[in-house]
């Protein structure tokens, strides 16, 4: 699990600088047959039994589909660190949701992930194989103590 922490992390960097790029030249990244894309998590700071816990810049949401078509084959979302933030983060109470919208941007689905009470530097969740009544955007939001840190889109269609 050591190894594997740098190398999501240097994809995490990776995806983040191309949907930066992207991102700045008024770009969707549509997700045709499979997708990977990174948000930047900003620095906050949040409470947990009365100590103060600090995320510096540094970490990603990390959001992958995989499929053809409404079809969704694989599904993930976790959290990614680089430089001073891989070695000092952790989310504690964190939870992971994957929301769905159709092409009016209308969400008509959430499925919500479980709050974890324990703290973790790289939260994950996957979701199950499904087929999607419409075609829209798949969604994973990053929520720290019931507040929305991060979310990540991957466009779904035709």
């Amino acid at each position: 699990m050591r190894f594997l922490n740098p190398v999501r992390g240097a994809l995490a960097a990776f995806g983040a600088c191309v949907f930066a790029v992207a991102g700045s030249l008024g770009a969707a990244a549509p997700a045709h047959a499979s997708a990977t894309g990174s948000s930047a998590i900003g620095s906050f700071t949040y409470e947990v039994r009365g100590a103060a816990v600090k995320i510096p810049v540094g970490c990603f949401l990390t959001h992958a589909v995989k499929g053809s078509g409404k079809r969704i084959t694989k599904q993930f979302a976790g959290v990614d660190c680089v430089g001073v933030a891989a070695t000092f983060s952790k989310f504690c109470n964190w939870r992971i949701d994957f929301a769905y919208a159709d092409t009016d941007n209308k969400t008509y689905k959430t499925s919500r992930g479980a709050t974890h009470a324990e703290c973790a530097g790289a939260p994950l969740r996957h979701a199950a194989p499904q087929t999607l009544p419409t075609y829209g955007k798949a969604c994973a939001k990053l929520h720290i103590n019931g507040k929305l840190r991060a979310a990540q889109c991957h466009y779904i269609k035709k």
